[in-house]
């Protein structure tokens, strides 16, 4: 960018270029302007910049180098054997790119083990909440985002969109497992590998003409503010909901879930001036970036018919009327509304006064002894069949796209 950041640029230009953005967008599309204190993040401090205009400035131009040399098949190869957090980078990468992965690698400093492994014991013991959660919750809610969702559309991925639900499933997973961050684990790889795709999905989806014709003004895909809304559907609408459903979470196991998705977030490219340091911090930002910007897109409708179409297809048990009830039950109306679900009067009430009742269930029997280990093992199972059956039994690999979904 000729020796300028886009962070620099922000600071000469990014006032007039964020008025003159949400004047020419569209009134669903406009956007508050950004308050949200940089006191409340992990970092305590910051520029208290806008992050609809900054981006990723360190992986952004190493890899429109790669994609402009040609060496993406070569790096994807390379790659491929790169699965577990103590593996070293395979030999034979680009000199830009193997610098920036060995920095992109490394724990934050404030990353804490103890809570690490909070959130470990979290996931055991309330899995089967955030697998439904993360599904057919925060999956179908991307679907009502405009901005991911033309992006996911009109990106590589968007072409097979099994494959792309079945590589988004492997991050939920990878943040999940139980050695996430440790050096057994495979949570560092998928997140650096995921922040490479970022980088390049914001060097080729600029020369979409089908999502420069929809993008509402935005030049650059996925900023910081993108990722921080894409963020918030996840942990932060999961922790509404399992207090929604009064589900039990101590402290401790609170603490621990926020962490990991802090740190998973660190991972992927977001600033820690960005990154909610509380809860409470988590629900004012989500506030402001995410609940004003939820919208009906015919990109997100034609994913949303894919998406369904794929869970009716994991378990032929399920019948439409009742996916979209229970999707309905999760995303609450407004959202079931923007996406196209259909309403369900027979199954709709029956799940809201069911569900609380097997949570309440559920929830007597974890205090008994082995319980929490054979509900582990049982939701473990069910995780690894899904990945199995969306991967069509081929291994789950993230790859870094070097064109634009074909029309």
């Amino acid at each position: 960018m000729d020796g300028l950041s886009r962070r620099k640029m922000l600071i000469t230009g990014g006032a007039l270029g964020a008025f003159g953005a949400l004047s020419i967008a569209s009134p669903a599309q406009a956007r508050s302007l950004w308050t949200w204190a940089p006191s409340g993040s992990v970092a305590g401090t910051g520029a208290g910049l806008d992050p609809d205009w900054v981006w990723d400035e360190e992986a952004d131009p190493v890899l429109a180098a790669v994609i402009d040399r040609g060496e993406v098949p070569r790096v994807n190869e390379l790659l491929r054997n790169w699965t577990r957090n103590d593996q070293p980078l395979p030999a034979g990468l680009p000199r830009d790119l193997r610098d920036f992965m060995e920095e992109a690698r490394r724990l934050p400093s404030w990353a804490d083990r103890r809570k690490l492994e909070a959130a470990a014991q979290f996931t055991k013991k309330k899995g089967i909440y955030t697998g439904a959660l993360y599904g057919l919750g925060s999956g179908l809610m991307s679907t009502a985002i405009p901005r991911e969702a033309r992006a996911v559309y009109y990106s590589k991925g968007g072409a097979d969109m099994k494959d792309r639900i079945a590589k988004t499933a492997r991050l939920g997973y990878d943040v999940g497992d139980l050695d996430a961050y440790q050096p057994q684990g495979g949570m560092i790889v998928t997140a650096v590998k995921t922040r490479l795709v970022h980088a390049a999905v914001r060097h080729l989806l600029p020369q979409s003409p089908g999502w420069s014709r929809t993008s509402g003004g935005q030049t650059i895909p996925i900023s910081q503010a993108d990722m921080m809304v894409t963020w918030h559907s996840l942990p932060t609408f999961v922790m509404r909901k399992l207090k929604d459903w009064r589900v039990p979470v101590s402290a401790t196991e609170s603490d621990g879930f926020l962490h990991v998705w802090q740190v998973t977030a660190h991972m992927l490219g977001i600033l820690d001036e960005y990154i909610p340091a509380s809860w409470d911090a988590a629900d004012a930002q989500s506030k402001q970036v995410l609940d004003p910007i939820l919208d009906h897109t015919p990109e997100g409708k034609e994913l949303t018919d894919v998406l369904l179409g794929i869970v009716a297809e994991l378990d032929a048990g399920l019948t439409r009327p009742l996916i979209n009830a229970f999707s309905r039950y999760t995303v609450g109306d407004r959202v079931g509304d923007l996406i196209g679900l259909d309403r369900e009067p027979f199954w709709q009430p029956l799940i809201a006064a069911a569900w609380p009742l097997l949570v309440a269930f559920r929830e007597g029997l974890i205090p008994l002894p082995l319980v929490p280990e054979a509900a582990w093992t049982v939701e473990e199972a069910i995780r690894r069949f899904v990945l199995l059956f969306l991967s069509e039994g081929k291994r789950i690999e993230l790859q870094i796209p070097d064109a634009n979904r074909p029309f």
